[in-house]
């Protein structure tokens, strides 16, 4: 349950947008490769981290509902990998800006639209359930990317999202070891940068968005319910607090909206 009063003024949450880190040329001119081979090849080290990541895929297919089919939107839907576990659904829309994660997947012929924002999904459009996997870790304007989403779920909706376990001890060790100690023999470079231009929101902040958009949360981890020894976090949130999410966005839309930049912006 949300322990969060749902009264007063939004939330500000001070440290939203945030701004990427700036990437180092050496990585710059490798990145495109390695996010696609991460996502859709890769060698073992991204085998494997696909193969644990498929709890996550599990957890939140499992959300369905029963005996009925669903519209879902897919936020950050990457190449589509998530789509095979859905078996019930009469739409399926996606968000996802970076077209050569999906154009060639076989998949694409399932969905209905594909958007690169959700703020441009028509607001009278609506879903039953809104799902990601390992997404919101990346969003650089997490609460305002939260509060559209529960713009956009019919009452009685759920979103669920399964994230990594950012900020965990167990977490950490997983991605140096074993993605970390991958990227530098291929490449020779230490993966820190790439981790830290690529994951800027914690578990933590994550689950403290979701809850204050969100009356009723449950959470489980795997594969061990403490979030420090723990690789991965699934997230079921209902009861969506429409007014907040409102007010939320209205506050950002009267105080205009802060651009999202890149540290080499500023």
């Amino acid at each position: 349950m949300n322990n969060t009063e749902h009264t007063g003024e939004p939330q500000r949450f001070p440290q939203f947008p945030k701004i990427r880190p700036v990437l180092p040329a050496a990585y710059q001119a490798l990145y495109e490769d390695e996010y696609l081979a991460n996502r859709t090849s890769g060698g073992f080290a991204n085998k494997l981290a696909r193969k644990l990541e498929s709890w996550m895929h599990v957890r939140v297919s499992r959300t369905a509902l029963a005996k009925r089919s669903e519209e879902i939107l897919e936020l950050g839907a990457g190449s589509l990998n998530h789509l095979p576990w859905e078996k019930d659904f009469s739409t399926y829309d996606i968000v996802e800006p970076f077209h050569k994660l999906f154009e060639s997947s076989n998949n694409l012929r399932l969905i209905r639209s594909a958007y690169d924002q959700l703020s441009a999904i028509p607001p009278e459009v609506q879903y039953d359930r809104i799902v990601s996997i390992a997404v919101l870790e990346h969003m650089l304007d997490l609460p305002q990317e939260i509060a559209l989403a529960g713009v956009h779920l019919r009452d009685g909706g759920t979103f669920c999202a399964g994230i990594p376990s950012e900020g965990g001890w167990l977490w950490e060790m997983a991605w140096r070891y074993g993605t970390g100690m991958a990227f530098r023999c291929r490449t020779g470079l230490d993966y820190t940068p790439m981790m830290h231009y690529e994951h800027v929101n914690t578990a933590d902040e994550i689950e403290t968005c979701i809850r204050y958009f969100f009356r009723d949360v449950v959470i489980t981890r795997f594969p061990l319910p403490a979030r420090s020894l723990s690789l991965y976090t699934f997230l079921r949130a209902t009861g969506t607090d429409k007014e907040r999410c409102a007010r939320f966005l209205e506050c950002r839309r009267r105080e205009g909206a802060p651009e999202i930049r890149r540290a080499e912006d500023v």
